[in-house]
């Protein structure tokens, strides 16, 4: 099986809450788009994309949460 190559937690972190949380003021945009999705009004392309684009250094970080617990679960 194939290693992946993930950034390590010293990236992924600061990027997570940065770019997940910007704009900080008045409120941050992935919260405004989570709203806008359970209201059933996340439809216009790009609400959709700033959705996805908010929210994957979130991904990431799990994955690499995944990875190295799987990875640590094998060891031992």
């Amino acid at each position: 099986m194939r290693k992946l190559c993930l950034p390590g937690y010293g990236t992924l972190i600061p990027v997570a809450l940065l770019l997940g949380f910007a704009p900080f003021y008045p409120e941050p945009h992935l919260v405004g788009k989570v709203r806008m999705l359970f209201a059933g009004t996340l439809s216009k392309p790009l609400d959709v994309f700033d959705l996805f684009w908010h929210t994957w250094p979130f991904a990431l970080l799990l994955v690499r949460i995944v990875v190295d617990l799987k990875g640590k679960k094998g060891e031992s």
